[in-house]
């Protein structure tokens, strides 16, 4: 079976990444690949070109990718009732969006059974792929004290901010430097967190790291007396297994290195001496092109037609 595909906006950076992971994907035929500004302009894909938007070619697809920026997706999916199923990369659909009832959540090794019988998946964000994919195996087993704050410090590299040019990414501003953005606890993946963590009191701080890519997370989780953290990679083990792309480190916590180039999310704990009463570190790293987009987006797609899991993902840094 040959899966037709289509992608709208594929020349921002999930764009052009999610083109490069289904370049390597058997079995799909990428028919086209859309773009306002680059019309013409060669793809990752040989032999393909950005071209206009086309709702009739649309119509034919098996599966549509919505790289677009926030608020054109919703306009896309409302000209397709019928037709391809839609795996949203925007924040048009998730949880908090106001219109998530119409899409299931893909986190795709939290919702694999939901996503498989989707017609419209909303493809998480970066940031809360890191830290509800460390979190949510710990709520449910009762391994957080829900009464205490968790305190995530996040940092991103700068494709997390998109491709259109900006004065304070350019490389000057960036090199060198390190820096907290969307203080005050307002950032607006908070509520896209908050809805997967019910219940649960959440401080997040991200920052600007000067590198192209890649995401760590150091996450202060408050536990109940007797928890640490080999009780906490036990309950990732549990949840996630062998079969995703999530890897458990059990020696030393996750680096960038570790998922840089990778659809991986790699998660580890450490004890916190002193602290009474009893937090454990937690650290969540990925690449937030891979795991954090457009990686996760394959997962899902997979899900969605019956593929295996992993089938064109990159497992191992480059």
């Amino acid at each position: 079976m040959t899966v037709r595909i289509g992608v709208l906006g594929g020349s921002g950076y999930t764009g052009r990444e999610l083109l490069r992971i289904l370049a390597r994907h058997e079995g799909v035929e990428v028919t086209f690949a859309t773009s306002r500004s680059a019309v013409g302009d060669p793809t990752p894909i040989p032999r393909l070109r950005f071209t206009e938007a086309d709702l009739e070619r649309a119509e034919d697809l098996d599966a549509l990718f919505l790289c677009l920026p926030h608020g054109a997706a919703a306009e896309w999916v409302q000209a397709l009732p019928e037709g391809p199923r839609i795996i949203d990369l925007t924040a048009d659909h998730r949880p908090g969006s106001g219109r998530e009832s119409a899409a299931v959540y893909g986190l795709a090794e939290l919702n694999a059974d939901e996503v498989a019988g989707a017609r419209l998946v909303a493809n998480p964000g970066c940031y809360p792929t890191g830290v509800i994919g460390a979190l949510r195996p710990l709520l449910d087993e009762e391994l957080v004290d829900r009464d205490r704050l968790v305190v995530v410090n996040a940092a991103s590299g700068v494709t997390g901010a998109g491709r259109t040019p900006r004065t304070d990414l350019l490389f000057a501003e960036v090199e060198a430097n390190f820096r907290a953005y969307g203080e005050g606890n307002r950032h607006r993946h908070l509520r896209e967190m908050r809805a997967l963590l019910e219940g649960t009191s959440l401080l997040f701080q991200p920052h600007l790291l000067p590198v192209s890519r890649g995401i760590l997370e150091t996450i202060i989780v408050p536990v109940p007396e007797g928890v640490g953290p080999e009780a906490i990679r036990a309950a990732w083990e549990e949840r996630y297994g062998t079969e995703g792309a999530v890897r458990v480190r059990e020696r030393r916590l996750p680096e960038l290195r570790d998922v840089v180039g990778t659809d991986l999310l790699a998660l580890g704990a450490a004890a916190v001496d002193g602290i009474d009463p009893p937090v454990v570190t937690v650290v969540a790293a990925l690449d937030n092109l891979g795991k954090g987009a457009a990686g996760q987006a394959v997962q899902n797609f997979n899900r969605m037609f019956g593929l295996p899991a992993n089938q064109a993902l990159r497992l191992s840094p480059p």
